[in-house]
């Protein structure tokens, strides 16, 4: 008998009376493939006894399992399996380890196994890749991505439990921009859109009015019904904050003496700010009393992932403080050297930790604390010994201190990568440094980025399987149980053929998998028996350009969209441009107005970005690896489209025109970052040099980016106003510094223009751009 027919035999669907909200999802789900007179009914332990007809959905507890193995079920011996089976009275069995392992094992069976004969089929026993997949700065459910258009937030967390994660953040804000106040011409205030902090959502006895109850009730009702849709599929919810986060200035002038660190970016934020002293008891009873009363409201919440050192945020007298190493008066007298500020640094962070884990047990005794190592360059070092007992950390590295960058570039070694799909290899010694954590109960989460946000944001649905799979096999290789998937996944009714994503749930379920077969399987689904090696084909080619290509700093990770890449003129001198005519994106770019960024592509406030030489690098290897085979992944797929359509083969026509608008997108991407990789060498090779010859040779490569450029904007307008899939974040809403909008077509037409009237202005940068001052009383006009 098929799996299907066995099903329709099933009379009675049982689950445990005391159990969790996924066993009850998966039994309504179930309850269409049984028999039309089946119900649901929930039974105490003694409930649970075999009888024909019965199917039994459960995450075991330890009693039960002893009972069911002496009826000669077997089990796994390790702590995370999901399975199906059968006993001597045809009695079925649906059962997992762990709540968040149900659906996916419940979702795998019904999509693959439903025609499949059950005798070939049980025992079904899957032992996971992965103890924990943890989400990690969720850009649509959570982040800045939020207000993307035609969200469905159910489908998307379904299809996290689908996928095989376990964990996700739930807190965000319900409002598309922050309450954090600022002044004319400032940015700053936007920083405060993501990772939100503890009292943007319940207030305390020190805090009470500081913010609208209104506003704290609507995020609230956000994060209770993303954690209450996270448990109905299994999924452990939890949070991601800054912290310790600035507080308004009102609560500082009626507590001055709570005044902690300024956390502001001097050149981002044109007033300073400051958070609470976490050295001060009261302050410690202030974020014990947020944690608890939020968690009274989500008593689920398993961990709080705090990042910080940015954005607002901060620990006192730590080394990386955009300011510099300062705090409240409590934590160390002046005048002490270094190394001394640094131990009383770290002492104090890991007493907030504590204090916060410690908060959260009160209510839920797993809770967990995650933190990043990064901005902890100086502090590093007396941290590390103090890491221990649910304090766990997440890292692209176990290895580097700071941000430094120690892995190669999959296709050239002379290029060093953290982070990314590029990140694909992990070396043998990361293994000693994650045991040594593991054996004080402090995880590693290793990040992997699977998704659009740090490898092709805005775009959606760029498929690199390979690249996937590398780095899950690499974890495996080194006993790496645990992973944070960075940026989100990709909204399912959004990206249908979302095949990095399967590939993650298929290792998931059999980290031995046959990557070839893996990936044979997906795509003769997607597209039938006939046209399956044509989708795999195309995919390779993608693959191969992607590898090919040179990133550029966080223009290849966020700042196409923040940075206005997409939508800004490329022009020689883009300071001639009149500055209202400008406005129409440096209105919405993540600058200061005085940030030479608007002005200049190479630098960012007082970072260079991106290096002449390396621009040269960078241009010159995507020109001679990258157009080849994206173009003939791009002919590939036009053609197959076409042949499938034509021939009725409709389920292969429609994936072919899926991934064809897909790679047309991509190629559009990658051509505005070679341009500006030529923008960037060019201009300033050009004023760099004397020589005349040299100084024409970059005007004709200006000349020849321009054209280009224009081109490519003329192909988005196309593929915007002819795409019938959604292959870029687009918001449903207004249009902010991290996400375009509606009027994105139009912001390209003005780009255009202000390209052909600027075309043949000399190359020029200002280097004093960031000194000019409005109404300068000593340069009056």
């Amino acid at each position: 008998m098929k799996v299907s027919e066995v099903l329709r035999l099933v009379r009675q669907v049982r689950i445990p009376q005391k159990g969790y909200p996924v066993e009850e999802t998966v039994a309504k789900e179930l309850l269409g493939l049984c028999d039309n007179r089946a119900d649901v009914v929930k039974v105490g332990d003694s409930g649970f006894v075999s009888e024909e007809g019965a199917l039994y959905i459960a995450v075991i507890p330890k009693g039960l399992r002893t009972r069911l193995d002496h009826q000669g079920m077997a089990f796994s011996s390790q702590d995370d399996w999901v399975s199906l089976n059968s006993d001597v009275n045809q009695c079925l069995w649906l059962l997992s380890s762990k709540p968040y392992f149900l659906y996916t094992g419940f979702t795998q069976l019904i999509e693959n196994f439903l025609d499949e004969d059950i005798t070939a089929v049980l025992p079904w026993m899957h032992q996971m890749g992965f103890s924990i997949e943890k989400s990690t700065f969720d850009l649509f459910l959570t982040q800045y991505a939020r207000m993307i258009r035609d969200f469905d937030r159910e489908k998307y967390i379904r299809e996290y439990a689908r996928l095989g994660f376990t964990h996700i953040e739930v807190n965000s804000l319900d409002s598309s921009f922050p309450l954090e106040k600022g002044v004319p011409g400032e940015f700053y205030p936007d920083f405060y859109t993501y990772c939100p902090a503890l009292d943007q959502f319940v207030s305390s006895r020190l805090n009470e009015g500081i913010y609208p109850a209104e506003y704290l009730e609507n995020n609230l009702k956000l994060l209770k019904d993303n954690a209450r849709l996270a448990l109905k599929y299994g999924l452990v919810p939890g949070l991601l904050c800054f912290e310790p986060r600035s507080v308004p200035e009102t609560l500082l002038e009626k507590y001055p003496t709570l005044r902690g660190a300024r956390v502001d970016h001097p050149f981002r934020s044109f007033k300073p700010r400051y958070n609470l002293s976490i050295a001060h008891p009261v302050v410690q009873k202030h974020y014990q009393e947020l944690l608890i009363k939020l968690m009274k409201e989500v008593p689920e919440l398993g961990f709080m992932t705090i990042w910080s050192n940015d954005s607002g945020a901060g620990f006192e007298h730590t080394k990386s403080l955009y300011v510099g190493r300062n705090g409240g008066a409590y934590l160390i007298r002046e005048w002490k050297d270094d190394e001394a500020i640094a131990r009383s640094a770290a002492s104090n962070i890991i007493r907030f930790y504590r204090l916060l884990r410690d908060a959260g047990s009160r209510i839920n005794p797993e809770f967990r604390i995650v933190t990043r190592l990064e901005s902890f360059y100086g502090e590093r070092d007396h941290l590390w010994a103090k890491l221990g007992e649910r304090l766990d950390v997440e890292v692209n590295s176990l290895l580097v201190k700071g941000w430094e960058s120690i892995y190669p570039h999959p296709q050239y070694s002379d290029v060093k990568i953290l982070g990314s799909a590029y990140h694909n290899t992990l070396i043998n010694k990361e293994r000693g440094v994650m045991e040594e954590l593991d054996s004080r109960n402090s995880r590693s989460y290793f990040y992997h980025a699977l998704g659009c946000h740090t490898n092709h944001e805005p775009l959606l649905g760029i498929p690199f399987p390979w690249l996937t799979h590398e780095k899950l096999l690499a974890c495996v290789k080194l006993g790496i149980r645990n992973l944070a998937h960075v940026g989100g996944i990709h909204p399912p009714d959004k990206v249908p053929y979302a095949v990095n994503q399967e590939i993650f749930r298929l290792f998931q379920l059999n980290p031995s998998l046959d990557i070839e077969e893996a990936i044979r399987k997906i795509a003769l689904r997607y597209a039938g028996r006939k046209y399956g090696k044509d989708l795999i084909e195309s995919w390779r080619f993608v693959e191969q350009a992607i590898r090919a290509f040179i990133p550029l700093s966080i223009y290849s990770h966020y700042g196409v969209v923040w940075q206005r890449l997409f939508v800004r003129p490329l022009v020689p001198d883009i300071d001639k441009i009149p500055r209202p005519e400008r406005t129409y994106y440096e209105s919405q770019m993540c600058t200061s107005i005085h940030n030479p960024n608007r002005i200049d592509l190479s630098k960012d406030v007082l970072f260079e970005l991106v290096t002449k030489d390396y621009a040269h690098m960078a241009f010159s290897r995507i020109d001679e690896n990258v157009w080849a085979p994206l173009g003939s992944a791009i002919g590939h797929l036009k053609e197959k489209r076409d042949e499938a359509a034509g021939t009725g083969e409709q389920k292969a026509a429609t994936v072919f025109e899926d991934q064809y608008f897909r790679a047309r997108a991509l190629k559009c991407l990658y051509t505005t970052l070679r341009n500006t990789a030529v923008w960037i060498y060019a201009v300033h090779e050009y004023l760099d040099s004397n020589d005349s010859h040299v100084k024409a040779d970059c005007r004709e490569l200006l000349k020849k980016m321009i054209d280009r450029e224009i081109q490519n904007c003329r192909e988005l307008i196309e593929l915007w106003n002819e795409s019938p899939i959604e292959w870029m974040i687009v918001s449903g809403a207004e249009e902010t510094p991290f996400i375009h909008a509606e009027n994105f077509s139009q912001l390209l037409e003005k780009k255009i223009a202000l390209m052909e009237n600027h075309r043949k202005d000399e190359p020029r940068v200002d280097p004093d751009y960031m000194f000019h001052l409005e109404n300068n009383p000593y340069y009056p006009g």
